[in-house]
């Protein structure tokens, strides 16, 4: 099964797929900003968080740049 067929990634996983690193990715983890699903012991990202998180932050990065852009 493709990789982005999944429904749940590993943080590893789902850190390589955002680019980033682990440790970054706990960071986001703990925050708040990205929340995961909890089997047992074990931590996993569902893919549509993953889509959602990218899309927020790409909205927020649009809108200080239209900001950014009025004050000029």
């Amino acid at each position: 099964m493709p990789m982005t067929d999944r429904l749940l990634f590993t943080v590893p996983e789902a850190a390589e797929m955002l680019g980033i690193s682990r440790s970054h990715l706990y960071q986001l983890i703990q925050s708040g900003k990205l929340p995961v699903v909890r089997l047992g012991a074990s931590v996993r990202i569902p893919r549509v968080w993953l889509e959602r998180y990218i899309e927020d932050s790409v909205q927020a990065w649009v809108a200080a740049r239209d900001g950014w852009a009025a004050k000029e």
